[in-house]
């Protein structure tokens, strides 16, 4: 007789997505696409002109990237197209679509307001991609946690926070290295306070799965990318928070080390997933509890 844990005769229950890696490269690169341009706005608020501009360009660099990485996924462009061509509210695929669609228009027209000094043009259209940057950053927590993959089902009033986080951590680390180190300091403030509740919103979610669903995380290679994460991340902000404050060089390294932590984050996250789908005991052992 089959292991409860291996019905199906090890089989998995459940089918596992067929996203390639580079969907996990979408989910870290629209992430700090949007959390930049929410960056940009706090930093024109300050009059922050030097890290204004740099939000405003990655933001219209990174939207541009995630519409041609979720047209590759798609396989086709029409797909991308067809859309659009209804709103479904209940579909975070659909919604997360139109923010995409909407965020590279007005992080576009942002960024090109500043390479052309349109200052009353900038204000509106960095308002707007502003404002759509936290949905952009956490839209694809809400989608995975939809869909039938215990470890991202059962975490979805966590992943949305882990998200955000990582995403913050990523928009601090990248904008502070195109900005003198002076003007970086908001974004390495940014850095160290998302760098910090990225591991705290990682070690809850963890927690909250339990020993059975948090296990994923543990093991294979998103437990590797788990633990290269965690070690990058507390790295990053250790640096940043002391020897980034007055040295150039350390606030360099501590952000390429977050942004290195960010991407694993992201990766662990969705290799989690493809690992609890292809196990059975996953879906089995955790719905007879």
């Amino acid at each position: 007789m089959a292991n409860k844990s291996r019905s199906y005769y090890g089989r998995p229950i459940l089918k596992p997505h067929i996203w390639k890696d580079y969907i996990a490269a979408y989910f870290f690169i629209g992430g700090l696409a949007g959390a930049s341009a929410t960056l940009g706005l706090a930093a024109r608020a300050k009059q922050n002109h030097a890290l204004a501009r740099s939000c405003a360009l990655s933001a219209a660099a990174g939207a541009g990237i995630s519409a041609v990485l979720l047209i590759a996924d798609l396989g086709n462009p029409e797909r991308f197209l067809n859309m659009l061509r209804v709103i479904k509210v209940t579909s975070p695929m659909n919604i997360g679509t139109w923010i995409l669609c909407a965020f590279g228009i007005t992080s576009g027209l942002s960024a090109a307001s500043q390479l052309f000094n349109r200052k009353q043009n900038t204000n509106s259209a960095a308002t707007l991609s502003g404002m759509l940057g936290i949905p952009l950053a956490t839209y694809t927590a809400v989608l995975i946690a939809d869909t039938a993959t215990p470890v991202w089902h059962e975490a979805r009033g966590e992943l949305p926070f882990v998200f955000a986080a990582s995403a913050g951590l990523s928009a601090g680390a990248w904008n502070s290295l195109f900005v003198s180190h002076r003007e970086g300091a908001m974004a390495r403030r940014l850095l160290v306070l998302a760098g910090t509740c990225e591991l705290i919103a990682h070690r809850r979610m963890v927690h909250n799965l339990g020993t059975l669903l948090g296990e994923p995380y543990q093991i294979g290679r998103a437990g590797t990318y788990a633990k290269v994460a965690r070690a990058l991340t507390t790295a990053a902000v250790i640096t940043t928070a002391t020897l980034g404050k007055r040295c150039r060089w350390a606030a360099n390294l501590g952000a390429l080390a977050a942004l290195g932590g960010a991407i694993c984050e992201r990766f662990s996250v969705f290799h989690a997933g493809t690992q609890s789908a292809r196990d059975p005991k996953y879906v089995v052992e955790h719905q007879s509890r």
